[in-house]
């Protein structure tokens, strides 16, 4: 079986430096953050800028999208942690991560993601915890609860789950750790990979978590399978194919296929079920993020996706199916 997926629109005012983060969003724009330090909203129609804002002195690492699109949170290479309203334009949260406060130890934010059910918001860094912090206007940024995975390995992904429920930690040395959102027990530690995750996605009903390392594999995980504490416990499929480090994993709104986006300069879909890739886009440089869009198409299958790597472009791909 192959599917394919055909090149549709570039943007046209690339970044002048790669995109390292980058979502198609429920209301049918993108969003990119960059290592130029900008953060920008594009038109998936025309492929032109629609909102940005000033960029920041060093380049972004991390963002996260609220479920409704409207909000987005994003964060520095130094740990600067900033929250956009993209209805008003206005910047309506700042938080300096590497500040000490208080008695509060100093924990520089790598990672963030987004509560969906709002509130609060996420990060890890090189404590190789996480810390939930307050999301709202008034108290941003403030600390509410540490979730620790009792290793002090640098923390390189950190992931809500859809429903809220659960927090995903990956790290340098392979691991993974799932934690309860509201107790902030540590439900489960997956060993699946020998080397480093940068990223993680979750299935639409926060089910399935897929991992990507630069062990150049995939890796499904069932976090409703009760782990042994075994290595590879919980692992379900391991998809392999990249032969460099997995950069960028997401999961179809179906839950059908995936995408992935790796330094070996090549996008990849991959049918879920059979385990297998069903289409490969060579690309001119690394991939460091891929996104589907959230609206599946007119016959209920996925519609297409963006991508964005080292050339600063996003790029937009539609099913071939989908005229």
């Amino acid at each position: 079986m192959s599917l394919a997926f055909v090149h549709a629109l570039d943007c046209k005012e690339p970044h002048t430096d790669a995109i390292w983060g980058l979502s198609w969003t429920t209301n049918d724009t993108a969003i990119s953050i960059s290592a130029d330090g900008s953060i920008r909203q594009w038109d998936s129609t025309s492929g032109q800028v629609s909102r940005t804002l000033p960029p920041h002195t060093l380049g972004l690492v991390s963002h996260s999208l609220s479920p409704s699109g409207d909000k987005v949170l994003f964060n520095s290479i130094e740990g600067l942690t900033s929250l956009w309203d993209l209805q008003s334009g206005e910047v309506v949260g700042k938080h300096e991560s590497y500040v000490r406060s208080g008695t509060d130890p100093v924990e520089p934010s790598w990672s963030v993601s987004l509560n969906p059910k709002g509130g609060t918001y996420a990060s890890t860094g090189g404590s190789g915890s996480v810390t939930i912090h307050s999301a709202e206007a008034s108290n941003f940024g403030e600390r509410q609860a540490t979730l620790s995975s009792g290793r002090t390995k640098f923390g390189m992904c950190c992931k809500y789950s859809p429903d809220g429920s659960r927090v995903a930690l990956s790290t340098e040395t392979g691991q993974i750790y799932i934690f309860d959102a509201q107790s902030s027990a540590l439900l489960s530690t997956y060993n699946s990979h020998a080397m480093s995750v940068r990223t993680l996605s979750w299935s639409p009903d926060s089910q399935l978590l897929l991992s990507g390392s630069e062990d150049k594999r995939l890796i499904l995980h069932d976090v409703r399978v009760p782990t042994s504490g075994k290595p590879g416990s919980g692992a379900v499929a391991t998809l392999s194919g990249h032969s460099s480090w997995v950069l960028s994993t997401d999961i179809s709104p179906d839950s059908r296929l995936a995408l992935s986006g790796s330094a070996d300069k090549t996008i990849k879909v991959w049918d879920i079920s059979a385990r297998a890739a069903v289409s490969t886009i060579q690309d001119t440089g690394e991939v460091w993020s891929v996104s589907w869009r959230p609206k599946l198409g007119a016959n209920g299958t996925p519609s297409g996706f963006v991508s964005g790597g080292a050339d600063g472009c996003v790029k937009w791909w539609r099913s071939a199916g989908a005229g």
